[in-house]
């Protein structure tokens, strides 16, 4: 219940954001009201003595959501990914932090699986080692199955954590209620939608069925990528709290020194992992959205091995073609390109002024390009351009901002790699051999094939539809317009037509 019973941990939750001085950083990165940032600071003060000191080597609002726990390190995680409500600094920080907590005891992890699954341990698993990664919500073990001897990741929620999450999203809901009735002006920053996009989020997350569905689906959809691998899942060891995928064994891509002793090229491992996102965004619309070095590993062979798939990312398929369109446009520095596909797609108002657009689209792209290879941005660029599309009415769409999140990631790892790399280079193949295969002719062929077969399924109800449309129009005893019963009969005998098409197209092609 959101009552008063949450205002010991909001007091608590306060007093620790101002002991750790993260209370004046967060207000000021979402550019709150000066009559909210006065209200909160007054308030905390008294009770600063109540809050956790944390560790104070960590940025302010990291060092304070790592020191109130799990939740609240999960919310900082996602807040990561709204660069749009946080700001860019404060998303930043907020990227790099870190979800090490203290293990629990193995033979709780023991009892959790044999309760899941419904068999003893023997009969699941001959060996069980200790957790080997311990996070916000769950932790990792290696263990082998009893079946074919094969060795897995078992991820294992934490006793208690939905109970915890819950507790804590119900005291952040009361606070974004009592924050929005308080000070009517912080609404802009819609503390209420970020509240339940939280709330989606984490519940997503405390069902490993659905991450388990995740990773099945992104292993599926590469399964054909050179030098990528996805651990695919278990699903007779998997259930709402388990989730048992096969093990990856590799070298973390963060560890750059032994990367290179083990000999693999550093910058065929930089481009290649930008162009597989590139790739994933744009040929799937389905993406790893958590792409740091921490999720991604390199085998003995040299693929880039993929894991952890709480946080993947989902774009339609008309905003990829109208992402691919702006990215080859900057590519080719064709600023009015990009500008008309900002108007095209609705996402400027239509009442702007197009080549102004295009002068700041100009403004953006050529100081970029005029730099040299090594500090060429990609994630810049787009950056840039959020802020310019804002200025222009852009509203916020928020699979975008996770698009550009991830890609401001993606490009710091490909950097970590090869500090020298040309992203715009590496980019073009993957957007250009896209844009071939999904905006050419070959392209308008198939979405005319798609739209006539999704019209021809109405075909046997034309004349039913007709009848409808006629009786109606006599039940009024209003003589039709002859121009409008002129239009419908048209798209009826149109819709007869494009059945027909639909027929052929399909025995065609």
């Amino acid at each position: 219940m959101r009552g008063p019973h949450n205002i010991w941990r909001l007091i608590r939750t306060g007093a620790t954001f101002e002991r750790t001085g993260a209370m004046s950083v967060a207000l000021e990165a979402m550019e709150a009201p000066p009559r909210l940032r006065l209200a909160a600071r007054v308030l905390g003060w008294p009770f600063k003595w109540l809050g956790y000191r944390g560790d104070p080597a960590l940025p302010p609002v990291t060092r304070a959501l790592t020191a109130l726990g799990p939740a609240y390190i999960k919310f900082g995680q996602v807040l990561s990914t709204r660069p749009d409500v946080v700001g860019t600094e404060l998303a930043n920080q907020l990227r790099v932090l870190q979800d090490k907590l203290p293990p629990f005891p193995r033979k709780v992890a023991i009892a959790t699986l044999e309760e899941e699954l419904g068999h003893p341990m023997a009969d699941l698993f001959t060996e069980f080692g200790e957790p080997v990664a311990a996070a916000s919500i769950a932790q990792v073990h290696r263990a082998r199955t009893a079946a074919e001897g094969k060795d897995v990741a078992v991820k294992v929620l934490r006793p208690g954590i939905e109970r915890a999450f819950r507790r804590d999203i119900d005291a952040f809901h009361f606070a974004a209620k009592l924050i929005e009735t308080l000070s009517p002006a912080s609404r802009r920053l819609r503390p209420t939608d970020v509240i339940d996009h939280f709330e989606g989020v984490v519940m997503g997350e405390l069902d490993l069925r659905l991450e388990s569905a995740a990773a099945s689906e992104f292993a599926k959809n590469t399964e054909g990528d050179a030098g990528f691998a996805v651990p695919v899942p278990l699903w007779d060891l998997s259930s709402r709290r388990v989730m048992t995928l096969g093990w990856a064994e590799g070298i973390a891509l963060g560890d750059v020194p032994a990367l290179k002793a083990a000999g693999h090229d550093l910058n065929a491992l930089a481009e290649r992992v930008l162009q597989l996102f590139l790739s994933h965004a744009l040929r799937d619309g389905f993406f790893h959205a958590d792409m740091h070095q921490g999720n991604l590993k390199v085998s003995a062979s040299g693929d880039i091995i993929a894991y952890d798939f709480g946080i993947m990312g989902h774009i339609d398929e008309y905003t990829r073609r109208v992402y691919a369109e702006i990215l080859i446009g900057f590519i080719r520095r064709d600023y009015r390109r990009v500008a008309e596909v900002h108007f095209e797609a609705g996402y400027v108002p239509a009442d702007r002024d197009i080549d102004e657009f295009a002068r700041a689209l100009r403004a953006v792209g050529e100081p970029i390009f005029g730099m040299d290879a090594s500090r060429i941005s990609m994630a810049r660029l787009l950056s840039y351009l959020f802020e310019v599309t804002e200025r222009f009415g852009m509203q916020t769409r928020t699979e975008l901002i996770l698009l550009q999140r991830t890609m401001v990631v993606v490009e710091g790892v490909a950097r970590s790699l090869d500090p020298n790399m040309n992203i715009w280079q590496s980019a073009r193949p993957v957007v250009e051999r896209y844009i071939k295969e999904n905006i050419g002719p070959r392209a308008l062929i198939r979405d005319l094939v798609r739209t006539a077969q999704v019209l021809g399924r109405f075909g046997p109800r034309l004349p039913q539809i007709a009848e409808q449309m006629l009786t109606r129009q006599t039940e009024r005893e209003v003589p039709a317009p002859r121009g409008r019963l002129g239009e419908r009969l048209a798209l009826l005998a149109a819709g007869g037509l494009i059945a027909v098409l639909a027929f052929a197209l399909e025995r065609w092609f």
